[in-house]
């Protein structure tokens, strides 16, 4: 974390939290108001495509290809699977429809770092000092870079030891961050590019399901194939047979239906280079969610109608391979889909690490990393190489350390546990913002019931964790409710790293901490936190 110069020229900063120095009142901003905000130096290179393929991207990631498996064995039955999945879209379309009016208010790249700091600006330092913490402590991308590996090993018949597994995950995040760090123009091409690749597998996944439902209604007169009358399917005497109504677990299915959708506001971490922000975030982000949303179901029927039940909940977290490869054998199923697959992890490790890296350069320009400076500079190749660094060792510490087994389950819990802390701290805000700027701008405004919406769920994800479920034992083979102490631990951390720094220390050492504003030879504008130290 920061540590403040021990300098003492000072300037007349502006409070923190008010990054936005565009004068958005109604009664007086001229047409055509900026859609960036001062303080970023990128260029405006990602057009409606680039946006809608960088949104898209990130959702469909391994989440329905991985997830799925889990989900089924929390909520037992097909028909409580389902629900999840329709009451986790609804969730999700609430806190995009917040993050949109957050984006369109203050459109410049940060996404909920902005958002925070400009509505919590007091107590001082702490809603940036979570976020800090929150970014580089949980801000890895370690999930996509398992599933890569596992299908990779899959769809060539390799049995990898734990080693094996663990260094091709860290190889493909290793390849993808010299790409981003080097070679921009480049690294969008192919993340575009596997993108497409990507919406052409879930496609061709939902397809399936429906050609499975046209054998079953039309059975007598289409060509039926012996996979689709091994499963008893979307009969209503079993939909919801061995439904597990347990809170605990569904909440942790929840979270991992959530996290499928994670990247639905993925635009908003990157809006200083997208063309027209304001118009294309209103346009982008519903659609990448009908996309998403589509896709995801007609998937997951294709899972339910075409894999036994009781195989998809020991699938793990290659459930998509087990679809391809009853519908297609072992040649195309088993090696060319699994294969596709972990291409398609490893775009979204690529759209992931793209928008992560710009976030975290956006914290260092503001001071709150150590090294801010080198941190903040876009050289020597114009690209966020600092963030890129303090994105890439978390996130290969998260995929060397722990053991293979339940890994990926406990990955997903862990970012989303304070993911909903931080969603109910930004739903919470949108609302103090409507009630202290009435007067602002908002091109987009989010509905108000979902907004409530949103901020119930949240706290009752929250508590969740803590009601014991059916046996004591969640969807992992350790104390149910770990994820949410790890989650908790992590912002009292930040709680605690906040009051040592901005309280304790300045005051045993007769100091003030302010902010200092400073141009670097790049023309990126950082914020150095310099010491005032009062007269003894």
């Amino acid at each position: 974390m920061a540590h403040p110069d021990e300098t003492q020229p000072l300037l007349d900063p502006s409070p923190r939290g008010h990054v936005d120095q565009v004068d958005l009142d109604s009664s007086r901003v001229p047409a055509g108001y900026p859609d960036t905000l001062p303080g970023a130096n990128h260029g405006k290179h990602l057009s409606w495509t680039s946006a809608y393929i960088l949104v898209v991207s990130r959702v469909i990631g391994s989440g329905i290809f991985a997830t799925p498996g889990s989900i089924v064995k929390s909520a037992g039955s097909v028909g409580l699977t389902l629900l999840v999945w329709l009451v986790g879209t609804i969730l999700s379309a609430c806190g995009l429809a917040i993050s949109m009016e957050y984006g369109c208010m203050l459109p410049r790249s940060g996404g909920d770092k902005v958002y925070l700091e400009y509505t919590y600006p007091r107590p001082r330092f702490l809603a940036s000092t979570l976020i800090a913490v929150h970014a580089v402590v949980l801000g890895f991308t370690a999930s996509n870079c398992i599933i890569f590996a596992k299908y990779t090993f899959f769809a060539f018949s390799v049995a990898p030891t734990e080693s094996q597994h663990k260094i091709l995950a860290v190889g493909l995040l290793t390849v993808i961050t010299i790409v981003h760090g080097r070679f921009l123009k480049t690294g969008i091409w192919v993340q575009n590019a596997l993108g497409w690749i990507k919406i052409f597998l879930i496609a061709a996944m939902s397809l399936t399901g429906l050609w499975v439902i046209l054998l079953n209604i039309f059975g007598d007169t289409v060509q039926t194939a012996p996979v689709a009358r091994e499963n008893p399917g979307l009969a209503w005497e079993t939909l919801w047979e061995g439904s597990n109504w347990s809170w605990s677990l569904l909440s942790t299915s929840l979270f991992k239906v959530i996290y499928s959708y994670a990247g639905l506001s993925n635009i908003n971490n990157v809006l200083s280079e997208v063309q027209n922000p304001v118009r294309t975030i209103k346009t982008v982000c519903p659609s990448a969610l009908i996309t998403a949303g589509g896709l995801y179901l007609l998937a997951n029927l294709s899972y339910l109608l075409v894999v036994p039940l009781d195989e998809i909940k020991n699938s793990g977290e290659l459930v998509g391979a087990l679809l391809f490869e009853r519908l297609f054998g072992d040649h195309i199923g088993k090696t060319l889909f699994p294969l596709a697959i972990a291409l398609s992890a490893a775009g979204n490790v690529m759209v992931v690490t793209y928008a992560l890296a710009r976030v975290n350069q956006e914290i260092a320009r503001q001071g709150f990393l150590p090294w801010s400076k080198l941190l903040s500079s876009s050289r020597p190749f114009g690209t966020p190489l600092g963030g890129l660094i303090v994105h890439y060792f978390p996130s290969v510490l998260v995929i060397a350390l722990p053991p293979q087994q339940d890994v990926y389950n406990f990955i997903l819990d862990v970012e989303g546990y304070p993911g909903q802390i931080m969603a109910l701290a930004v739903t919470v805000g949108l609302l103090i913002l409507r009630y202290k700027e009435p007067s602002r701008i908002r091109p987009f405004k989010a509905w108000l019931p979902a907004v409530w919406l949103r901020i119930a769920v949240c706290l009752a994800l929250l508590i969740a964790p803590f009601i014991p479920p059916p046996g004591w034992r969640g969807d992992v083979h350790f104390f149910y409710a770990t994820y949410a102490v790890v989650g908790i631990a992590v912002v009292l951390f930040g709680v605690g790293y906040w009051y040592v720094w901005t309280i304790l220390l300045p005051r045993w050492g007769r100091y003030k901490l302010e902010e200092e504003v400073e141009t670097l030879d790049d023309g990126t504008s950082i914020t150095r936190l310099v010491r005032l130290y009062s007269v003894r």
